[in-house]
């Protein structure tokens, strides 16, 4: 993955998060998940590694915004 940017950690708030998951779906629920709580990047791209199991993803969120569970 590229390397966290400035621009993404500039305030308070604001954070960058690395996933790893041993499969799709269960990759695709967490950032759901992070998606009701909090406002984030939205859907993944989702990474494999040769000779790494399963998959791995980078979600940027706003800790400070709700997510789309509220209105």
């Amino acid at each position: 993955m590229k390397e966290i940017e400035e621009q993404h950690l500039i305030e308070s708030g604001l954070v960058v998060l690395d996933i790893a998951a041993a499969d799709e779906e269960t990759a695709h629920r967490v950032v759901a998940e992070l998606d009701q709580r909090w406002a984030t990047s939205g859907a993944p791209l989702l990474r494999r590694t040769p000779g790494l199991p399963g998959v791995r993803t980078r979600v940027y969120a706003d800790i400070r915004r709700t997510g789309a569970r509220d209105p």
